[in-house]
């Protein structure tokens, strides 16, 4: 095996980056821990009316939401910091205050000399989208667009790193396409980059974070071909942009509830964008004493790629949300809700099916369209059939471990029995074996992977355990697939390999998890493939790579630390847990930085080349 690392892991930078990731993970919930505390009581109450409710704050600016506490008389904020206001503005907001001026491409000092007409993107190897190729979403890159070997991935050294202004997260999985890089940031900035050399194009500022994986698309009806790409953001909008300049060419949002997120990569075919939809329902009643819980209903909106009209939309769990009881403070709730869609939907052309997993319900009773595997017609978004593969999963952040992860106690939102947070978080993957057979392969959050035919209405195939104890958070992004086995990273620690066509597991790969003094060590990350070798990101920070034969580690390098970055924004890489790594004509590129839990923040963009 060859390591490549660029500053030693020291116990020093162990303790630094260990605080790095503590402060991160208290910061992921202030914003909603003061809103709770200070502005709740007239913003998210039904006695008040005279206050907006929260729904319409979340439409409003950070800049705006920040001016109106900056100038607020009432005694209610008192005691808010400055920073407290802006953190809260933030939350509302879905971005960091003051990113449009500072994430700008324009200040940035390596913009491109020269701005050719895009490619041909057919023309020339790509990674576009989630999944390379959405008819199978399985992340496997063919040795003639990856342009990598096995052989050579132990030479694979840093060609450049980008940084991604106000980011704490490099969440965006970078999109390859016409000699071009297309990749968002959680300060909600999209860039269209060199691929040669990471000089920068042009930069949109969204309304909300960015963490999907956009997708670049010919527009239909233009001569010469014109391009755009396509992604969504945190506070739900889909847009469409001039792949060429940044330009807007459209922006729709496909769901109105004030939660609502897209967190998964639209997916494109044939002139249509399906795009899912989740939400911060489940982290945000749980943790609240006074939120209307719970209202959300995951979706899968189909849009028309030119002018982002919608053409359907079908709701995961069919009917409305009812009104049931009232809490103690007199908060009405509400049921069914959750069937979040966390991930990019896989095209089926033979049967003109799109396949999607769901999330888990959020009150009870479950419905059945939760934690479970679905197909939709393409044309009408019709269910053709749904597979339930855990039955009453009922959840809420904050609702477990007797209150501790609340500091007001158990919320009255909270399911009664709580359920085992089991959803599927990552895309399907739809494969053919060499006998003709068809598998669809359903990675669940539990350390579950299931195997449905897609040819006889979902029927079960086999299930495979990965783990010795079933628990949420196992696999989280998802594996990837060549023509003979799926291979899946483990939050516990290790990567396995899984037949096919049996389920059998083929190797397991240990990585420790948690080690006295050292960084977490589990996989959550999507996994990636090319032949004969499979790459996966770590919680520590490390990338590796395995050879697909037999798990052997072949190359590994470290992230977590400080870059020189080719436009001069002060960037260091961390934990490295939601996308994986994209394999593009020889090039690897890869983002760094997770502070989800207890992640590592970072904000830079890294391209990897044989040097």
């Amino acid at each position: 095996m060859k390591s490549l690392t660029f500053v030693p892991i020291t116990v020093a930078s162990l303790v630094m980056l260990t605080a790095t990731a503590d402060k991160a993970l208290a910061q992921s919930t202030v914003g909603l821990r003061l809103f709770e505390t200070k502005c709740a009581s007239c913003h998210q109450s039904a006695q008040n009316q005279k206050a907006p409710d929260a729904s319409r704050l979340r439409k409003m600016t950070p800049e705006a939401v920040y001016a109106a506490l900056s100038k607020a008389p009432h005694a209610q904020i008192q005691g808010l910091s400055d920073d407290d206001k802006k953190t809260v503005a933030a939350h509302l907001g879905g971005r960091k205050i003051g990113v449009t001026e500072i994430a700008d491409a324009k200040k940035m000092p390596n913009q491109c000399t020269s701005d050719p007409p895009m490619s041909d993107i057919a023309a020339g190897p790509a990674w576009n989208g989630w999944g390379v190729d959405p008819t199978t979403n399985a992340r496997f890159q063919p040795a003639s667009a990856a342009g990598l070997s096995a052989a050579q991935v132990s030479n694979l050294k840093l060609k450049w790193a980008f940084g991604l202004p106000l980011a704490e997260e490099a969440h965006s999985q970078p999109t390859i396409a016409g000699g071009r890089v297309f990749v968002g940031s959680d300060a909600g900035t999209v860039y269209s980059l060199d691929a040669a050399s990471g000089c920068v194009y042009w930069s949109f500022q969204a309304d909300g974070a960015m963490r999907v994986a956009p997708t670049v698309s010919a527009v239909k009806g233009t001569s010469p071909a014109k391009y755009a790409v396509y992604f969504g953001d945190q506070k739900a909008n889909a847009y469409g942009l001039d792949a060429e300049n940044g330009k807007l060419l459209w922006k729709v949002k496909v769901d109105e509830h004030p939660v609502a997120q897209i967190t998964g990569a639209p997916t494109l075919y044939e002139g249509r964008l399906y795009v899912p939809t989740a939400s911060a329902e489940e982290r945000a009643a749980g943790l609240s004493m006074t939120y209307p819980c719970c209202t959300f209903r995951g979706s899968v909106t189909a849009l028309d790629a030119n002018t982002g009209k919608q053409i359907w939309k079908t709701y995961i769990i069919p009917d409305r949300p009812k009104p049931t009881k009232k809490s103690a403070k007199g908060v009405q709730h509400y049921a069914a809700a959750g069937g979040a869609v966390w991930a990019a939907p896989t095209v089926d052309p033979r049967h003109n099916a799109l396949y999607i997993g769901t999330g888990d319900a959020y009150t009870e009773p479950t419905p059945k369209n939760t934690d479970a595997v679905m197909a939709l017609d393409m044309g009408t978004g019709k269910v053709l059939w749904s597979v339930q593969d855990t039955e009453n999963d009922s959840w809420l952040s904050g609702c477990g471990g007797g209150g501790t992860n609340n500091p007001d106690g158990i919320s009255e939102n909270c399911p009664q029995p709580l359920g085992p947070d089991y959803d599927f978080g990552s895309s399907m993957i739809l494969r053919t074996l060499p006998d003709g057979h068809r598998v669809l392969v359903a990675a669940q959050k539990s350390g579950m992977v299931w195997a449905h035919d897609p040819d006889q209405q979902g029927k079960l195939l086999w299930k495979v355990q990965l783990v010795d104890k079933l628990a949420l958070g196992m696999i989280t992004f998802g594996g990837a697939a060549d023509d003979q086995n799926a291979y899946f990273g483990l939050r516990s620690g290790g990567i396995a390999a899984v037949s096919l066509k049996t389920g059998e597991k083929k190797w397991f790969t240990p990585l420790p998890g948690q080690r006295p003094g050292g960084p977490f060590q589990g996989q959550t990350a999507a996994l990636t493939v090319i032949p004969g070798v499979v790459f996966s990101g770590g919680w520590d920070g490390i990338l590796r790579a395995l050879s697909t034969e037999d798990g052997k580690m072949i190359w590994e390098v470290n992230t977590a630390h400080e870059f020189n970055t080719v436009n001069g924004v002060k960037a260091n890489g961390g934990t490295m847990a939601s996308a994986g790594p994209t394999i593009v004509g020889g090039t690897l590129f890869v983002g760094s930085g997770y502070q989800f839990g207890t992640g590592i923040p970072g904000n830079v963009l890294l391209a990897f080349s044989v040097q």
